[in-house]
C-alpha cells in the first residue's frame, strides 16, 4: 500500500501534464514500513526531475539529479517511497522495460497514464525480481 496526499497527487499529474508528450519521471520521499514482507509507505515530498531521455516512449533519471535529490532526501530524514513516471500513450501499468530497469526492490513504482488526458489514471506497482504486484493507492 502506498499512501499519497491529494497534493503530491495534484503535483504529479501537473508534471505529467507539462512534460507531455514526454514521459514525466521523479521520486517520491516519505516513510516507509516493511512487515511480513509487505511494504506500505506515504509519499509526502515530490521531487520531479528531467528526463534524461526526453522522449514519449521512455524515462531516465538524469544521474546528477538523482544524485542530488537522494542527498535531500537523506538530509530531510526521509527516504525513498517511490519512482515515479508517466506513460503518455499507453495504461498505468510497468512495461517490459520498465521491469528490466527496476533496481530498487525496496520501492515502490507509480505510473501516471496520460492515455485519456482528460481522466488520467495513478497506479502504484512493486518490482521485486521482475515480479510484478499492484499495490493499493490510498489518498491522504
Amino acid at each position: 500500500m502506498i499512501e499519497i496526499p491529494n497534493e503530491v497527487r495534484e503535483q504529479m499529474l501537473a508534471e505529467a501534464q507539462r512534460e507531455y508528450p514526454n514521459e514525466a519521471c521523479g521520486l517520491l520521499a516519505g516513510r516507509v514500513v516493511v512487515e511480513d514482507g509487505r511494504t506500505d509507505a506515504r509519499a509526502d515530498r515530490f521531487f520531479a526531475m528531467r528526463n534524461a531521455d526526453a522522449s514519449p516512449a521512455s524515462y531516465r533519471l538524469d544521474p546528477r539529479e538523482q544524485l542530488d535529490v537522494f542527498t535531500r532526501i537523506d538530509e530531510e530524514g526521509l527516504e525513498l517511497v517511490a519512482i515515479y513516471h508517466s506513460h503518455t500513450h499507453s495504461e498505468a501499468y510497468p512495461s517490459e522495460t520498465d521491469r528490466s530497469l527496476a533496481f530498487y526492490p525496496e520501492a515502490h513504482y507509480v505510473l501516471v497514464s496520460l492515455e485519456d488526458h482528460d481522466v488520467p489514471v495513478v497506479r502504484a506497482f512493486t518490482i521485486r525480481d521482475g515480479v510484478i504486484d499492484e499495490q493499493e493507492v490510498r489518498a491522504g
